[in-house]
């Protein structure tokens, strides 16, 4: 198998997301404005095929497509006839499908027959001995369902062979609406997609199948200048815009006062990563209210920490001083626990709600429009009453109905975790990787989240560019030593230089 040049960076990705169904008007209007029909964009996006494989596989020289009925099997004719033409060994393989063919796709596959007559169609396959390169052009992205028996077929065929796959717009298989797998689908080296991002390539079940993603705007990108994206995708990159330079005055008043409270038996280092990750994060002061046994410990590992007694006398007091309370790591689901929650709703303070406070929210089904909760998909699942493959088969539809029951801000965790609010901002964390699939780590992020908005960031800011630094930490150390054995604790050692992203070279 010939293995792909190394570049130093991938081409970089664009901050905006489109929902499949916003997409064909898009293509339209983008190709008005630029005085082209959709043939002329199918061959740009051809050629924009034909030239990443040249680039990343200059070497290869037998290719092998594989194109299925619609569009982006359009897209394949026209590379493959580019890859023929220019001296390429071509093994095509199309399928026809059910539906007929769009007329521009109609046209790529009668121009592909002009330079080979012989065509192989799926249902008398013939899959040469060895290839370089296989092009994934079956399904597009407004796959919605299973994919049928040919195309099942000729997915796990493509899978199983010994040869890199490069995906036009999504991996087959994949939706590219919500990042749901029915079925099978490809697992690609490198998907290119095209004009825009797709959500289902960022969050579900997506970095199983995207391989690494590539970005060719096919000339879209003045058209696109003047869109406003209903869905932000978020990275490292993007932390110098919400979090600038201190005030040389500024003092620990100006950076907010957080009240964790929690602390339960066997649960305590929950509530203690809590507060150590708003430390770390840049709160200004942190208080911890807990039960007796645990303040010696905590305060002999972290002076910094306020600690105090957990009693019904502090507990006013405390949420009578803080500017931004966290409420569920630690807490336990005990009676107690929920009476506490019952006066912490009766404030109006700012509160980020997770872990146990997620169970009891569930039972008391309250909406709030100054909390953030941060549910993963076992917690989501609770608070909708819903099993977890619901959730996961649509994650965008998940948020949506957690806001519209729960209201505030959602942070649906989870690789490529959703951030939403209830004026209908969307984002994707762009971030994150396997070794944070560890306990603590959800912990850390509440920690990071509430210090932020203790910092004077909304609330959606906050829970954004709290999900981008919890990632960006993690990736660093991913980067480093590798995913397996990160600990939630090993993140305090670097979240300083993503806090202060202008030290990030």
């Amino acid at each position: 198998m010939i293995k792909s040049i190394k570049k130093n960076k991938n081409k970089d990705l664009p901050d905006s997301i489109w929902p499949i169904t916003s997409i064909p008007k898009l293509e339209k209007e983008g190709a008005d404005y630029l005085g082209i029909d959709l043939y002329e964009l199918m061959l740009r996006a051809g050629n924009a095929i034909y030239q990443h494989v040249c680039t990343y596989w200059p070497n290869a020289k037998h290719w092998l497509f594989l194109c299925g009925h619609g569009n982006n099997g359009g897209d394949g004719y026209i590379a493959a006839r580019i890859a023929k033409i220019t001296g390429k060994t071509v093994t095509l393989i199309s399928y026809k499908g059910k539906k007929p063919s769009s007329k521009e796709t109609q046209k790529a596959y009668n121009d592909w027959l002009l330079v080979n007559e012989k065509n192989n169609l799926s249902e008398d396959i013939i899959w040469p001995d060895k290839v370089d390169i296989i092009i994934d052009a079956l399904l597009g992205i407004g796959i919605n369902r299973i994919p049928d028996k040919e195309y099942s077929n000729l997915i796990q065929k493509a899978n199983v062979y010994l040869a890199p796959i490069i995906s036009v717009d999504v991996p087959s298989g994949l939706f590219a609406s919500n990042g749901c797998v029915p079925g099978e689908a490809i697992f690609a080296y490198h998907t290119l997609t095209f004009i825009t991002l797709k959500p289902g390539q960022i969050t579900g079940k997506a970095r199983n199948h995207i391989g690494k993603l590539y970005y060719a705007d096919l000339g879209f990108k003045s058209f696109l200048l003047n869109k406003k994206a209903p869905i932000l995708r978020f990275d490292a990159s993007y932390l110098s815009h919400w979090l600038k330079p201190r005030s040389p005055t500024s003092h620990k008043g100006n950076h907010g006062k957080l009240l964790v409270i929690g602390g339960y038996v066997g649960v305590v280092g929950a509530t203690f990563m809590v507060a150590e990750a708003a430390l770390k994060t840049g709160s200004g002061l942190v208080k911890l209210l807990t039960y007796k046994a645990n303040i010696i410990p905590i305060i002999t590992a972290r002076p910094e920490i306020m600690i105090d007694e957990l009693t019904d006398d502090k507990l006013t007091e405390s949420l009578l001083w803080a500017d931004v309370v966290v409420v569920g790591p630690g807490f336990g689901n005990h009676t107690q626990g929920i009476e506490i929650l019952k006066k912490v709703l009766l404030v109006n303070k700012t509160t980020i709600w997770d872990a146990d406070a997620l169970n009891v929210l569930a039972i008391l089904d309250n909406q709030c429009h100054n909390r953030i909760i941060t549910p993963h998909p076992g917690e989501a699942s609770r608070l909708l009453n819903v099993s977890v493959t619901e959730i996961e088969n649509d994650r965008l539809y998940t948020v949506k109905s957690l806001i519209n029951k729960y209201g505030g801000i959602v942070v649906l965790k989870g690789p490529g975790t959703i951030i939403s609010d209830t004026y209908g901002n969307i984002a994707i964390a762009d971030v994150g990787n396997a070794g944070m699939a560890s306990g603590g780590m959800g912990d850390v992020l509440c920690g990071i989240i509430a210090s932020l908005v203790g910092q004077n960031l909304t609330l959606f800011d906050a829970a954004c560019a709290g999900c981008v630094v919890h990632g960006a930490a993690a990736d660093e150390l991913a980067t480093n030593r590798g995913p397996r054995g990160i600990l939630a604790t090993d993140l305090f050692k670097n979240i300083w230089k993503f806090v202060n992203p202008i030290t990030i070279k």
